[in-house]
């Protein structure tokens, strides 16, 4: 690997790592109003489209199982989620927001608009879309290179 790429790839993953606590810093507090925290908005978000095992949620969210399982069993405790039996597996239930998880989720909307604005008229539409369309991408790309690494880094530590 160049030198110019490895530069730019330590770049791109600081970016995004200073990304996330600033995302992480918005959606706290859009959250907070709705008596939610980011972290409690990002499991819901998962599951407002379907019911998911824990495994679905984490993998959409790329976030460990273990972090989910304890978001999730934090929100059916405070009556936002449930779950639900999984026809696909005994032991795994599917997560689905209640109710009162939707209208929570459904309070954040109008910060969420407003901050969604915010950011639309300092970077532009177009450059909005631009941005994300580039996030999109990054990420697909990511998942694609993840599971040849290990197997290029042991090709090349092999005799």
């Amino acid at each position: 690997m160049s030198r110019e790429r490895q530069d730019l790839f330590s770049r791109s993953a600081l970016a995004a790592f200073r990304l996330n606590g600033q995302f992480l810093s918005v959606a706290e507090e859009l959250a907070k109003p709705a008596g939610l925290t980011a972290a409690w908005w990002q499991v819901l978000g998962a599951v407002l489209g379907e019911p998911l095992p824990v495994s679905g949620i984490a993998r959409v969210m790329g976030i460990t199982r273990q972090s989910v399982q304890r978001i999730a069993d934090l929100l059916v405790e405070k009556g936002l989620a449930e779950y639900l039996p999984n026809p696909a597996h005994r032991r795994a239930k599917l997560l689905s927001p209640t109710d009162e998880g939707r209208a929570a989720i459904a309070r954040i909307g109008p910060g969420h608009a407003a901050f969604a604005d915010r950011l639309a008229q300092a970077l532009g539409e177009a450059g909005l879309a631009e941005t994300v369309r580039v996030l999109e991408r990054l990420s697909v790309v990511l998942d694609g290179l993840a599971a040849p690494v290990t197997e290029t880094a042991s090709a090349v530590t092999e005799p």
